[in-house]
């Protein structure tokens, strides 16, 4: 447990932990590896919810039956399956998303249209469905409001990942202590502008729907949107929240006098998230840290950062521990946004190697040293434009990114 900014970190913390969840995971037959593969989240009563999805305008038919049972905003269960992605499959993938609805709800016993569907896999395949329903209907004695579902919930939606992601926090609203988890997945296919990246949040606080999604809205920006590992945007992006109201605080709106520690705890939550998306792109050795200051405007210095963050050849430079600032100003200078070309400072770990776009004298062996043995590798670029800032979360791009990817279905 630690303290943050007016709210506390909960390690060993889940999607459980917030009064009124249960979850939990099984191997239905999906994968070809004996992995969890079919997952739930039920909430002991209808929750105030919100989602945002993907902008690939290619979207899987899981996202549509979503959208669809968000329109009361309210959801009481989520069932999500990896192993298959159901996207590209046409009117059975559509028919086939909404079964799994519709056997969810009747398992779980709670009404259709507060059920939300996700699916993360492969591209293309129509899903296994007896492997589903046989699946859906284990699931219940599978569930646990302690952390074994937690796990096991956790262990189903991965695929390519090699860790689970999850974060646990605690905030006072008034003197009501309010929780707020998440766990998600993702390693390959994350250029997020909402990739195969899914979130799943849960709070037990009592919340304004409109102030819910709009948060949601807010912090995506901030933290999932800010990642990449490769650049590409998945069918299947979604990040779903659901808010029990079981803690029993006075609702928080926007004019609550502690929305403003209720919001930076439920972003720190899924800047967590995001970063260990990052952490754990496919093949990766190391995660990049982007920091942008002084652009025109925060947008502006978004684009910047995931420019450099995306960039290949920054990617690869890292990967082989190369002080080459050479690829960070090119892509600088390509991201689409103002920029002074004269007046630009660019650090590696906090040892600068240009100022003023001027190359500066730097110790090569230091700075060697400092990108061989870093987890982290920062990269501060300050330009003289204005008072935009920004970050961005990425990782190396390595051997192994491309022979996993090269042989992803077999």
């Amino acid at each position: 447990m630690s303290e943050k900014q007016g709210f506390t970190v909960l390690e060993g913390g889940s999607v459980t932990t917030p009064k009124g969840f249960k979850a939990g995971g099984l191997h239905c037959g999906l994968k070809k590896t004996e992995r969890n593969d079919l997952a739930a989240i039920l909430c002991e009563v209808p929750a105030t919810a919100a989602a945002v999805y993907t902008t690939n305008v290619f979207q899987a038919a899981p996202l549509q039956v979503t959208r669809e049972s968000l329109v009361n905003g309210t959801l009481q269960a989520v069932i999500v399956n990896s192993g298959n992605a159901n996207a590209c499959t046409g009117d059975q993938g559509e028919a086939d998303a909404y079964e799994m609805r519709a056997a969810a709800a009747r398992r779980l016993g709670v009404n259709e249209k507060d059920v939300a569907v996700a699916s993360t896999g492969v591209i293309g395949e129509l899903l296994k469905m007896d492997c589903v329903r046989n699946g859906i209907a284990g699931l219940p004695e599978k569930l646990d409001g302690g952390a074994a579902g937690a796990e096991e919930f956790c262990q189903a939606i991965l695929t390519t990942d090699l860790v689970k992601k999850e974060c646990c926090v605690k905030v006072k609203v008034g003197d009501i202590e309010v929780t707020i988890a998440g766990a998600a997945k993702g390693s390959g296919m994350i250029h997020p502008n909402m990739a195969t990246m899914l979130g799943f949040m849960t709070t037990d606080a009592v919340i304004d729907g409109d102030d819910l999604l709009s948060l949601l809205r807010t912090a995506t920006n901030t933290t999932f949107n800010m990642i990449t590992v490769d650049g590409d945007t998945s069918t299947n992006d979604m990040l779903i929240t659901m808010a029990s109201g079981l803690a029993g605080n006075e609702k928080l709106t926007r004019l609550h006098a502690d929305w403003d520690a209720f919001a930076a705890a439920f972003t720190h939550v899924c800047q967590s998230l995001a970063m260990a998306i990052a952490r754990d792109g496919e093949g990766a050795t190391k995660l990049i840290e982007v920091q942008i200051s002084g652009a025109v405007h925060d947008e502006a210095a978004a684009a910047i950062a995931k420019t450099v963050v995306g960039s290949s050849l920054v990617k690869s430079a890292i990967f082989g521990a190369d002080a080459n600032w050479g690829r960070v100003i090119a892509a600088v200078g390509r991201a689409g946004v103002p920029v002074s070309p004269e007046r630009v400072d660019i650090s590696l770990g906090g040892i600068p190697v240009l100022k003023q776009s001027r190359p500066v004298a730097f110790d090569e062996e230091k700075a060697l040293h400092y990108l061989q043995k870093s987890d982290t590798v920062l990269i501060t670029v300050a330009l003289s434009d204005g008072d935009g800032k920004a970050t961005a979360w990425g990782c190396d791009l390595t051997y192994d990114y491309v022979r996993i990817n090269a042989a992803y279905r077999t």
